[in-house]
C-alpha cells in the first residue's frame, strides 16, 4: 500500500529554485560594491566599469527567453547546472585581470550570461510547471528570493572587500556558484508529469508538450507571434522602465551615490539590503494581490508609486543614515520588483503556453533599461559630477510606465492559442524515480 502524499512535491522544487535564485543573486550584487575599488586600484573610469555592469544586464536579460526555450528542450537541471558552472568561471576569473576589456569579458558576458540562465523566466517556467493553485504567491516568494538576495549579500561582500580585498568576494562568488550545482542535480525536477502528478492544485495529471525543434527557433517564433501584438508593447516597455529604475540605477549607483555625500560604503550597502528586506514582503504580496486583482491596475499603482519616491530621492542624500532615508528605503523595498508577479501573469494571460518564453522577451527589455540606465546614470555622474539628473530622469520614466500599463485595460484575453496539453490518468510515484 503507497503511503500518502504529505507534500506535493512542487514545493520541493520551488525551493530548489529559491536556493538557486538567491545564490544567483548574490553573484549579481558584486559590482556595485567594486565600483570604487577597482576604480581605485587600476583608474578606469567608472563610466567603463559601469559599462561592464551594463553588458552584464544586458546579457542577463537577452538570455532569458533563449534559456527558457532551452529548458523546455533540454531540460531546467542540465540548464541551470551549466549556469552555476559559466558563473563561477566568470567571477573567478576576474582576480586575474589586467585591462578593462577582460572586466567585460568576465563580469560582463560570462556572469550574464550564466545568471540569465536563471532568471526570471526561470521563475515563469517553474511556476507555469508545477502550480495552478498559489501560482502568484509562489511567482512572488521567487522573485523575492532572487531580488532581495542580491541585496542582502551586499553588507557580506562590501565587508570581504574592506577587510581583503575585492578579490576575496570575486573567489567566494565562485565557490558559492559550485555549491549549488549538486543540489540542482539532485533536486531540481522537471515536470509534475514524470511522477505521475498533476501540477499543484490540480486534479488531473498534464503531459507536458515537449518541443522538438531548435531552442532559439522557439525563442523567436514566440519573438515574432507576440511582437505583432499591442499587449507585448505595452509590457516591454513598462519592464524596460522597471529595470532602468531598479537594477540599472538603484541596484548600481545608490552606494556610490550615497558615498559622494559622505556615507561610508558599508553603510550604503546596509541600507540597499534593508532595501531587500522589505522586497520580500512587497514581492510576496504583490503575488498574493495578482492571485486576486487585475495585473493591470496593480501594475499601475506600483510604477506611479517608484516614481514619486525616486523625485525625492536626490533630497535625501546625507553622510548619515537620517529618518527621510529610511522611509524611502522602506517604501522603495517594498515596490523595488513587485511588479514581476502581475506582469508575469499577464504574459501567461495573453501568450498561453508560450507565456515564459514571452516573458523571457519581456524580461530582455527590463534588463536592456537597466543597461541603458548603469552606463547613462555613469556618464551622467562623470560629467555633471551628481547624479541628481538621473534620478529625476527615473522617476518621470516610472510615471510614464504606469500610463503605459493601464492601456492594458483596453484590451482583455489571450492573444496566441495553442493546443491544450494532454491530460492522463494519474499513476504511482517516488520522488525518487
Amino acid at each position: 500500500m503507497s503511503r500518502p502524499v504529505r507534500l506535493h512535491p512542487a514545493w520541493i522544487v520551488a525551493a530548489v529554485a529559491f536556493v538557486a535564485l538567491v545564490g544567483a543573486a548574490g553573484f549579481r550584487a558584486t559590482p556595485s560594491v567594486l565600483l570604487h575599488p577597482l576604480h581605485a586600484e587600476f583608474r578606469w573610469p567608472l563610466a567603463t566599469i559601469s559599462a561592464a555592469v551594463s553588458v552584464n544586464l544586458l546579457l542577463y536579460g537577452l538570455t532569458a527567453p533563449f534559456a527558457a526555450a532551452l529548458m523546455d528542450r533540454f531540460g531546467i537541471r542540465r540548464v541551470v547546472a551549466a549556469a552555476l558552472t559559466m558563473v563561477a568561471a566568470g567571477s573567478g576569473l576576474t582576480v586575474f585581470m589586467t585591462a578593462s576589456w577582460q572586466l567585460i569579458a568576465c563580469w560582463g558576458v560570462l556572469v550574464g550570461l550564466g545568471t540569465g540562465s536563471m532568471a526570471l523566466a526561470f521563475v515563469a517556467t517553474v511556476t507555469g510547471r508545477w502550480f495552478v493553485h498559489r501560482r502568484g504567491l509562489v511567482t512572488g516568494v521567487l522573485t523575492a528570493g532572487g531580488a532581495a538576495g542580491q541585496l542582502v549579500f551586499l553588507p557580506l561582500l562590501a565587508m570581504l572587500v574592506g577587510a581583503y580585498g575585492w578579490r576575496s568576494a570575486a573567489l567566494v562568488v565562485a565557490g558559492a556558484a559550485l555549491l549549488v550545482v549538486p543540489l540542482v542535480l539532485r533536486l531540481l525536477r522537471e515536470y509534475p508529469a514524470d511522477l505521475g502528478l498533476p501540477p499543484y492544485g490540480a486534479s488531473e495529471v498534464v503531459e507536458p508538450v515537449r518541443p522538438t525543434g531548435g531552442a532559439a527557433a522557439r525563442a523567436l517564433g514566440a519573438l515574432g507571434q507576440a511582437a505583432r501584438t499591442r499587449p507585448f508593447w505595452l509590457l516591454a516597455a513598462g519592464f524596460a522602465i522597471c529595470g532602468a529604475t531598479t537594477n540599472g540605477l538603484v541596484g548600481t549607483h545608490f552606494i556610490p551615490a550615497a558615498h559622494d555625500h559622505g556615507m561610508p560604503q558599508t553603510t550604503a550597502a546596509g541600507l540597499l539590503a534593508l532595501v531587500g528586506l522589505f522586497d520580500i514582503v512587497g514581492t510576496i504580496a504583490s503575488g498574493w494581490l495578482t492571485d486576486r486583482y487585475d495585473p493591470r491596475l496593480l501594475l499601475g499603482a506600483y510604477y506611479a508609486l517608484r516614481g514619486g519616491s525616486l523625485l525625492v530621492l536626490p533630497g535625501l542624500f546625507a553622510a548619515t543614515t537620517e529618518p527621510s532615508m529610511l522611509v524611502f528605503v522602506i517604501f522603495y523595498g517594498l515596490d523595488w520588483v513587485a511588479t514581476v508577479p502581475p506582469t508575469v501573469a499577464l504574459c501567461r494571460e495573453y501568450f498561453g503556453l508560450s507565456g515564459a518564453v514571452v516573458f523571457g522577451w519581456v524580461f530582455a527589455a527590463h534588463q536592456f533599461g537597466a543597461a541603458v540606465a548603469a552606463i547613462g546614470a555613469g556618464l551622467v555622474r562623470d560629467q555633471l559630477g551628481t547624479y541628481t539628473l538621473a534620478w529625476h530622469v527615473a522617476g518621470a520614466l516610472s510615471v510614464g510606465a504606469a500610463v503605459l500599463s493601464l492601456m492594458l485595460l483596453r484590451r482583455r484575453g489571450a492573444v496566441l492559442v495553442e493546443p491544450a496539453p494532454v491530460a492522463v490518468a494519474p499513476k504511482a510515484w517516488s520522488y525518487r524515480d
